[in-house]
């Protein structure tokens, strides 16, 4: 009893959601944004856009322990606990979480079977679990196109570690979350010196433009103007004299 057959996710372009997690988005969580407002409008939209389009997912999913100390910061993200989670809007299926262990295997249906791939997150880089490392350096998508949270040191982190790996990188800038306006600012200038695209929510969920429509062709014969003839219709007339002719 099947039902209609899932049409499997293109990885030409891929998006890379960081941390879009509750304790960074929901109000008065322990590690707020301060753009929440607006970058959560931004999220609906590109996640929406990927169910529509087919564009693959790979979420980082920030992890900690509750015996971690807090570098620096309030501890969030704790293994377990509702502020580790992702709202249920960034959720796609189907789905799978790859742990942060010390070996680099992978399941061998990772990009067939399924529309998102969540890589947990134990250091301050995504690119510190082996196998996220293994698996984004070995894919050749055509754009890596980043978003979510934080703007000042995880996205910063991942579009240069991905750059160094020769990936062409884009950064949705109005769908990053951060806490410092003046340091958002420069990492996203930082990121455009070193030929980083940006691009807004808009730009991005655009639908293409239509194809260009072939101008009408003059047929000149001695000097005089024939006739007008549009290139596809001299086409289609051509095919069905050949096919009068061969009948």
């Amino acid at each position: 009893m099947g039902g209609r057959k899932r049409r499997p996710a293109s990885w030409k372009r891929v998006l890379i959601d960081a941390c879009t997690q509750n304790d960074f988005l929901e109000p008065g969580a322990i590690m707020q944004v301060s753009n929440r407002a607006g970058l959560l409008a931004n999220l609906h939209r590109i996640f929406a856009w990927a169910r529509s389009a087919n564009v693959p997912v790979i979420s980082c999913l920030e992890s900690h322990r509750p015996t971690e100390a807090g570098q620096g910061c309030p501890l969030h993200c704790i293994d377990g606990t509702h502020g580790q989670r992702k709202p249920e809007f960034s959720l796609l299926e189907p789905r799978i979480l790859i742990e942060a262990d010390n070996t680099l295997s992978l399941p061998p249906d990772v990009m067939t079977g399924y529309r998102q791939i969540l890589f947990r997150k134990r250091a301050r880089d995504i690119l510190g679990n082996p196998k996220a490392d293994r698996f984004l350096t070995s894919l050749q998508a055509e754009e890596f196109i980043l978003f979510g949270v934080g703007l000042e040191r995880t996205i910063r982190n991942l579009a240069l570690g991905l750059l160094s790996r020769h990936k062409k990188v884009t950064v949705v800038g109005d769908t990053c979350g951060f806490w410092s306006a003046p340091e958002a600012d420069l990492v996203l200038r930082q990121l455009a010196a070193k030929g980083i695209k940006l691009v807004t929510a808009d730009e991005l969920t655009a639908p293409p433009p239509p194809p260009p429509v072939s101008a009408p062709r003059r047929i000149v014969y001695h000097g005089r103007v024939l006739r007008r003839c549009h290139p596809d219709r001299v086409s289609s007339a051509g095919g069905s004299r050949r096919r009068a002719n061969q009948s």
